[in-house]
């Protein structure tokens, strides 16, 4: 009955809005949001999108706010690039506005975007896209809304998996806390109180997957006291209330039993396991969270076994994304618990269901992709169609739609015809990366020193026809520079940007600098406005003095390097925090040195190696590796590098290769 109400405002606007060229009154305007807030109180999301699309043609609604709820509408019906698409074209609509309602929608959209990105695991765009846009809002005066607090939260969540300082990320954290405060003050309720712990959870469950538990157990804290605000407020839900309790349980006995304090984590867990909420399926899988890091397999093989109980209530099917965040879970559960029959059931279920999974994920992403090019169209025929209604009658409107029509033909015939030239194009694309590789490769020094108590050697392997990593060296007198980098991104952006900056290493270099100063006249000339693709460098510099064995370095947001090889006991080097070169400009890096290296091999790496996957995605990881280096004899440099090649390919199984692989060795005696 409802729904039916709805069309039939919708169609009396509609009549109204076909009299040619009309002016909305503000009383249409509220009719119109009526609508569009209905639908959303009933959670219709395609009445959503049908009543924004509709009601902006007819001039209803701007044009910002229907690319709002037709995001809003996508994101929900989980068609995220069309989602994406309709927020980027507000954004870009809305961006110059400086109406409260506009902004409003401005930060609404990009606070979802952003979160958006995140979840798809995007953090470098997801950046990119954040940080412009809160600068804008701080000029603008807008800084204090809930959305923007949430933006703030994602920027310190992004920055925190760059490796960016500890201090800027929780600066930015500190920021976005103390503006949820804030609006809590402002605006005492409820509402406010679950705004402001829906963003600190995001910032726990951050540091709780990357590991920074410390971290994390600062901000549970945190959430703890949130829930106790909550439950104060007369407008609180109890079962909210219970929820959050429970989750904050698990949060805490996780952060705990990863700093250690097994006790403390253990008695937390069985507190939670009284409540009502563990022992539902969703409280028992919630639960394994903490019982994976505790190393309690045959706890976390009992709550796993309700997994399909949860999919049932929930009506998840076998997706390829429940297979890997779900499914593959309880697989390990069971292998580490022993339960080897219901670890071999589960991996059949797996196998069952992975094919039809990764099928229907491939025809849903290019009928999305279908979906998105065709909304794309129409929003170049809807906006010249739009602009010439203003303009005409009746008439006048029915000869732009035939336009619009040809238009639209003599588009997707142009696409035609293009797709046959680019198919025609893809050999000889082919053959230029082919080329392209070998210049690349020719870049590099195959060459080395073959000087008495100097053994170096060094590989890259590309992951694609061309890489990002780059390592170089420069012999001067009795001073040999080396450097290892890897830039963001690969493929034939990240080697031209590798390119530069090889050129500026041995530029530098030969100019005799220090490590220190050259990493920052390399990031000053590869950062700001030149760099418009956001481009960075992680990068490693070190310069040996030959005659004593001293080493001045300056390492740039990259891996850290391996001190020694086999009987001189492996060790990775620790080091200041900079960041990578091209990020920030007008960074001052800093250097260190090491009084003497005679004797101890120093091997570098890029995160082709360490983060090495096999068919199951599981890594090579820092601990095998530093484990090999050990246990490893050194014969010679290019030995090592050999060695641990044959290691890597080994433990990918067949696997496609999903980063460049460099690695460099150098002794001196």
């Amino acid at each position: 009955m409802k729904k039916l109400l709805y069309f039939i405002v919708f169609l009396a606007i509609l009549t109204a809005g076909c009299n040619g060229n009309r002016k909305v009154t503000e009383t249409q305007r509220r009719e119109a949001d009526s609508l569009i807030n209905e639908a959303y109180k009933e959670r219709d999301y395609a009445l959503i999108a049908k009543l924004a699309d509709s009601l902006r043609k007819d001039g209803a609604i701007s044009e910002g706010k229907a690319d709002y709820w037709l995001g809003y509408s996508y994101d929900r019906q989980m068609q995220k690039r069309l989602a994406e698409l309709y927020w980027k074209t507000g954004l870009a609509e809305l961006k110059n506005s400086t109406s409260p309602e506009d902004v409003h929608l401005y930060v609404n959209m990009a606070s979802r975007l952003t979160g958006l990105k995140c979840i798809w695991g995007e953090y470098e765009s997801a950046l990119k896209l954040a940080v412009p846009i809160v600068e804008h809002l701080q000029k603008l005066g807008c800084d204090t809304t809930s959305d923007y607090t949430n933006l703030l939260i994602y920027v310190g969540c992004c920055q925190s998996r760059f490796g960016i300082s500890d201090s800027m990320t929780n600066s930015t954290l500190q920021r976005s806390y103390q503006n949820h405060r804030r609006l809590m003050q402002q605006h005492p309720g409820a509402t406010s109180c679950r705004d402001a712990m829906i963003g600190v959870i995001n910032i726990c469950f951050n540091y709780l997957e990357i590991g920074e538990y410390k971290n994390a157990l600062e901000w549970v804290n945190c959430y703890g006291d949130l829930i106790d605000e909550y439950e104060k407020q007369p407008d609180g839900r109890p079962e909210y209330i219970e929820r959050q309790k429970a989750r904050h349980a698990i949060f805490l006995a996780t952060a705990l039993e990863g700093l250690g304090q097994k006790q403390k984590a253990f008695e937390t867990y069985e507190e939670y396991k009284k409540t009502p909420f563990s022992q539902t399926a969703e409280g028992k899988i919630q639960g394994v969270d903490y019982l994976r890091v505790a190393g309690r397999w045959q706890e976390a093989a009992d709550n796993y076994s309700c997994l399909n109980k949860l999919m049932e209530e929930f009506k998840t099917s076998y997706s390829l994304e429940n297979i890997q965040k779900m499914m593959l879970k309880k697989y390990e559960a069971n292998m580490r618990a022993g339960r080897l029959d219901t670890a071999r059931a589960v991996s059949m279920d797996i196998s069952l269901h992975l094919d039809s999974a990764i099928t229907s994920t491939r025809l849903a992403d290019v009928r999305e992709q279908e979906a998105v090019h065709q909304k794309e169209l129409e929003m170049v025929a809807e906006r010249e169609r739009a602009q010439q209604q203003q303009q005409m009658n009746r008439l006048g409107m029915m000869a732009t739609l035939i336009f619009a029509l040809l238009v639209y033909i003599f588009v997707r015939h142009k696409a035609a015809k293009r797709l046959a030239e680019v198919k025609a194009a893809q050999e000889r694309i082919e053959s230029e990366l082919r080329i392209a590789c070998d210049i690349q490769m020719s870049m590099l020094p195959h060459n080395f020193p073959q000087l008495d108590g100097l053994d170096m050697y060094a590989s890259m392997t590309p992951a694609k026809e061309v890489g990002g990593d780059l390592y170089g060296y420069l012999l001067e007198n009795d001073r040999l520079y080396f450097a290892v980098g890897d830039v963001s991104g690969k493929g034939v952006p990240a080697s031209l940007f590798m390119a530069q900056a090889t050129r500026l290493f041995l530029t530098l270099a030969k100019q005799g600098m220090m490590p220190a100063e050259i990493c920052t006249r390399m990031n000053n000339a590869l950062s700001g406005d030149d760099n418009a693709q956001g481009m960075f460098v992680t990068f490693f510099l070190g310069l040996i003095d030959l005659k004593t064995g001293h080493l001045d370095f300056c390492n740039a947001g990259h891996n850290p390097p391996v001190i020694g090889v086999g009987e001189n006991h492996a060790d990775f080097l620790e080091m200041l925090p900079n960041v990578p070169i091209g990020l920030l400009p007008g960074m001052e890096y800093e250097g260190e040195e090491i009084a003497c290296i005679s004797g101890r091999p120093i091997f570098l790496y890029t995160d082709g190696l360490n983060e090495a996957e096999n068919m199951e995605q599981q890594q090579f990881g820092d601990d095998r590796m530093l484990e090999l280096l050990r246990n490893m004899p050194f014969d010679s440099a290019q030995q090592v590098i050999e060695s641990m090649q044959q290691e890597v390919e080994q433990h990918r199984g067949g696997a496609e290769p999903n980063d460049d692989l460099t690695m460099f060795v150098l002794r001196w005696q």
